[in-house]
């Protein structure tokens, strides 16, 4: 029995009479085959019912806020799965275009589809609108969260103490073990529903990113996991920019490359040793992800200015709306690191180079905005384009989240300051107390 399986799998559609020809399975937030509660369900009612299972995943060309960057890195992850279903003797089916009126094709002569859910709300519309349109059995199964979200809170969490406490309560419910069901092979494949008018792309040879960053693909994942547990968990409590400790696994968490459950049960495999080490990062991997994940499914304007944060702190930055900035930059100041502080500069360049940052640089870089445009909401338009765009985890919960605690989500009032009013402020000092930022700015502003 897998972990919380019963509260994972939601019938939006349960006909039991409905006939059909085939399984499907859209494949969307969880791009791997590893610990994907709908792949496996998709091979047991492939199994039980004797029909062949397709899967399918549509993307678009045009995806808003999407780059180069984003569309290689997942299109190394689907060649990992592509390659992996062959093995299994599951057909696999790219196609590109608009999501409506393919998986509405697709699933023409299905029995049972199953996707994954979703928290974004242009995901969630999706759905909703394929829902009217789709007459067979719909199963929406939850992949990417440790405690399914409907079952942590039916409502928006003020912050991480009020989750957790939920959160746990839950857990301890919880004492069965996962074990990874088993693979069953399909044999006697159909032909790839030649009815469709829709491309069949299938996936590029790749060997590595354009931009010299990360490798997608959950083999990459698996073992960026375990190069991260034996060689760097032990030092995760003094991480920073100057030693790059951290685990790295959120672009692929992103791209649902590799599961929460699978980091947890690894993470709690090792020994007693690193309990503290260990905590802070499922702190992190759980606790403050699914915060974010909480947060956008919850709250229809978690992109939008006037939805992002609190009453309070609002009120706190509109009253200091008019101070004076020492420093005022443009959009494409910024974005080009002209600035006068070069530990901001540094992790800019580092956002451009590689789509990544260490977290606490990403909390100095988002604030520092916010001291630096002439608005509060401005600077918040300023940093949610640039994370999306260049970010490999961008258009995701966690930055949504991240991006909208720097306004004061999930956080309290503090000291009252100019510019920042309540909200908490940060400065350079503190960098320099805590790291060698010296030597994070000499490697990336050489």
């Amino acid at each position: 029995m897998s972990l919380f399986k019963d509260s994972r799998i939601k019938y939006l559609k349960n006909d039991k009479k409905a006939e059909g020809q085939h399984i499907i399975y859209w494949m969307q937030e969880s791009q791997r085959t590893r610990y994907n509660f709908a792949l496996n369900e998709a091979i047991y009612l492939s199994q039980k019912n004797k029909i062949p299972l397709y899967v399918v995943f549509n993307y678009l060309n045009s995806y808003p806020e999407a780059s180069k960057r984003h569309y290689d890195f997942m299109l190394q992850g689907l060649k990992d799965v592509k390659e992996s279903l062959d093995q299994k003797g599951i057909k696999f089916i790219l196609l590109e275009g608009d999501p409506l009126e393919n998986i509405i094709k697709v699933c023409k002569k299905a029995k049972v589809v199953i996707w994954d859910k979703s928290y974004l709300k242009n995901q969630k519309e999706v759905k909703e609108k394929l829902l009217k349109c789709i007459d067979s059995t719909i199963l929406e199964i939850e992949s990417n969260v440790i405690i399914p979200v409907e079952l942590v809170s039916t409502k928006e969490e003020y912050s991480a103490k009020t989750l957790r406490d939920k959160y746990r309560k839950i857990e301890t419910l919880n004492e069965e073990s996962f074990n990874e069901e088993k693979y069953f092979f399909i044999e006697n494949l159909d032909n790839v529903l030649e009815e469709l008018d829709c491309s069949d792309k299938y996936i590029p040879k790749i060997k590595k990113n354009l931009d010299g960053g990360f490798l997608g693909g959950e083999r990459e994942a698996v073992k960026i996991l375990e190069s991260f547990i034996k060689n760097d968990l032990k030092f995760y409590l003094n991480k920073g920019p100057d030693n790059e400790r951290s685990s790295k696994l959120s672009p692929y968490l992103h791209f649902g490359q590799i599961s929460p459950v699978e980091i947890k049960h690894n993470i709690e495999k090792l020994s007693n040793e690193l309990i503290n080490e260990k905590n802070s990062f499922l702190e992190e991997v759980i606790i403050r992800r699914e915060l974010a994940i909480n947060f956008v499914y919850y709250n229809k304007n978690y992109d939008n200015w006037l939805g992002i944060t609190y009453e309070w702190a609002y009120k706190t930055l509109e009253k200091h709306a008019n101070d004076k900035r020492e420093y005022i930059y443009s959009e494409k100041e910024l974005e080009e690191f002209k600035t006068h502080d070069k530990y901001w500069n540094a992790c800019q360049k580092q956002m451009l180079d590689m789509g990544y940052m260490d977290s606490y640089m990403r909390m100095y870089w988002c604030k520092k905005i916010l001291e630096w445009s002439l608005t509060p909401q401005k600077a918040y338009e300023i940093a949610i384009k640039l994370n999306n765009k260049y970010f490999y985890d961008g258009r995701d919960p966690n930055s949504y989240a991240g991006v909208a605690w720097c306004f004061g989500k999930h956080d309290r009032a503090w000291k009252e300051r100019e510019v920042f009013g309540k909200v908490r402020y940060m400065n350079s000092d503190g960098l320099k107390r805590k790291f060698d930022i010296e030597k994070y700015v000499e490697k990336y502003l050489k």
